[in-house]
C-alpha cells in the first residue's frame, strides 16, 4: 500500500528506525512515561544511526531527507513513544533554523555534529511573559561591549536538561514591538543558563519540557541565527512549518497506535458465557471505524500538505496550519473513542491507551494552540496578516 506521505515504506531510514523502535524505544517507553524520564536510550540510538541528522544536507554529513521522510519517521516514532517523537521534532526544527542561517558562525560545525549524532538541539521560544504567544518574546537583547546580553524566563523548553543548544528568541535592541525579534543560539552549559525546575506533566512525560532561566547571558554577534530584528522571518518561514508538520505527524502516530491497540483488544477479548468477542458488538465496531476514518483523513491532509510544501505552492502555509489543527483534533477524538471502546481496560495501564489519551492532549495546548491555529487559518483565508 502506498505511504500516506509519499515515501518508500521500505526506505533504509524507515527500516533503521523500526529496528530502533523495536529494540530500544518500545522496551523503555513505559518507564519513560511512568517516571517522567528523558528517553536517553532512544535519542542516543537515533543519533548512532544518523537519524538526528535526517534532514541535514549531505554536504554536512546528514541524510538529506525531505519533510516527507521527516513526517514518516516522526509518525512511526510517535506510535511507540510520543515523548521521544516530541524531542525529535524539536531537534529537527531547531536544526533547520540553524541550517537556514546566513550569519551563525558555528553553523557548519553544528550541522556536522548533528549529522554525527553528537549534538542535540531544541527550541526555547515560549516565555513566562508571552505564554503561548511564542512569536512575541518579552526578553530583549541589550548591546554590551560589542556583543549582546539577555535575560529571560523561558517557560517550556523540550529536552531542557539534555539539549546541547537552545535556538532562542528575544526582541532586538530598541525594538518598537515584540515582532522585531532576533533568533539566536545559546549553549545549555553557557554561563547564566539554568534549568529551574523538573517537568512533571500530564502527557509527553518524558520530553523534559522544563522552564529555563537565562540570567545576563552573553550572546555574541556570531551566535545570531537570524539577522538582527528579522527573527519573525525565521519563525514563519522555517520554524513554524517544520514544527507544524512534525507535530501533525506525531499526533497522527498517536492516532495510529490507538487504532492498532483498540483493534487488538476488541479482537482478543470476549465473553466466556457465549464465546463472543468484543468485536461482535456493533457499537464497538462503529467506534473503531470512526477512529480509523478520522486517522486516515488527517494523514491524507498531511500528505496533501507535504506535496504543497515540496512544490513551494502559494497555498502551502495555509495547508500547514490546517494539517496541524486537523491532526491535533484527530488525536483528541481518536484517543477519546479508544477509551470508550476499550472500557475499563483502557483506564488501566495494560493497554497503553490511557498514555496515548494523555499524550494527545499535550498537543492541544502546545503553541500554537488549537485556538491560535483557528485564528491563523481564519486570518489567512480572509487576507489578514498572521500576526
Amino acid at each position: 500500500m502506498p505511504h500516506a506521505y509519499g515515501v518508500d515504506s521500505d526506505h533504509e531510514d524507515l527500516i533503521a528506525l523500526r529496528q530502533i523502535v523495536e529494540s530500544v524505544v518500545v522496551p523503555n517507553a513505559g518507564a519513560v512515561d511512568r517516571d517522567a524520564r528523558f528517553p536517553a536510550e532512544s535519542i542516543d540510538a537515533l543519533g548512532k544511526k544518523g537519524l538526528l541528522g535526517l534532514c541535514v544536507d549531505g554536504a554536512h554529513g546528514g541524510r538529506g531527507q525531505s519533510p516527507r521522510m521527516f513526517a514518516a519517521v516522526v509518525e512511526e516514532l510517535a506510535m511507540a513513544d510520543a515523548s521521544a517523537a516530541m524531542i525529535f521534532v524539536m531537534h529537527v526544527t531547531a536544526a533547520q533554523a540553524i541550517a537556514a542561517s546566513e550569519v551563525l558562525e558555528s553553523r557548519d560545525e553544528l550541522l556536522r555534529d548533528i549529522a554525527r549524532g553528537k549534538h542535540l538541539t531544541t527550541l526555547a521560544f515560549s516565555e513566562k511573559g508571552s505564554r503561548s504567544q511564542f512569536w512575541a518574546p518579552v526578553s530583549k537583547l541589550v548591546t554590551n561591549d560589542g556583543h549582546y546580553e539577555t535575560s529571560a524566563s523561558k517557560s517550556w523548553v523540550t529536552s531542557a536538561d539534555h539539549a546541547d543548544s537552545y535556538v532562542s528568541s528575544a526582541q532586538k535592541p530598541g525594538a518598537a514591538s515584540p515582532l522585531e525579534s532576533t533568533i539566536y543560539l545559546v549553549r545549555r552549559k553557557a554561563k547564566g543558563v539554568r534549568v529551574t525546575s523538573r517537568f512533571e506533566g500530564l502527557g509527553l512525560r518524558g520530553n523534559n519540557s522544563s522552564p529555563v532561566a537565562l540570567e545576563n547571558v552573553e550572546v555574541k554577534k556570531g551566535d545570531l541565527i537570524s539577522r538582527d530584528g528579522e527573527g519573525a522571518n525565521t519563525m514563519l518561514q522555517v520554524v513554524l512549518p517544520w514544527f507544524s508538520l512534525g507535530t501533525a505527524a506525531m499526533a497522527n502516530g498517536i492516532c495510529r497506535a490507538a487504532v492498532s491497540r483498540t483493534a487488538e483488544h476488541l479482537s482478543g477479548t470476549g465473553f466466556e458465557h457465549d464465546a463472543t468477542k468484543l468485536r461482535d458488538l456493533p457499537v464497538l465496531r462503529a467506534r473503531i471505524a470512526d477512529m480509523s476514518l478520522r486517522t486516515e483523513q488527517s494523514r491524507a491532509l498531511l500528505g496533501h500538505t507535504l506535496a504543497h510544501v515540496e512544490s513551494a505552492s502559494a497555498a502551502a502555509p495555509l495547508y500547514v496550519l490546517q494539517s496541524r489543527l486537523s491532526s491535533l483534533e484527530a488525536a483528541i477524538d481518536v484517543t477519546d473513542l479508544a477509551m470508550k471502546a476499550c472500557g475499563g481496560a483502557a483506564f488501566s495501564k495494560q493497554l497503553g491507551i490511557e498514555r496515548l489519551f494523555r499524550d494527545a492532549r499535550a498537543g492541544w495546548v502546545m503553541a500554537p494552540t488549537a485556538d491560535h491555529l483557528r485564528e491563523f487559518v481564519g486570518r489567512v483565508l480572509t487576507g489578514l496578516p498572521l500576526f
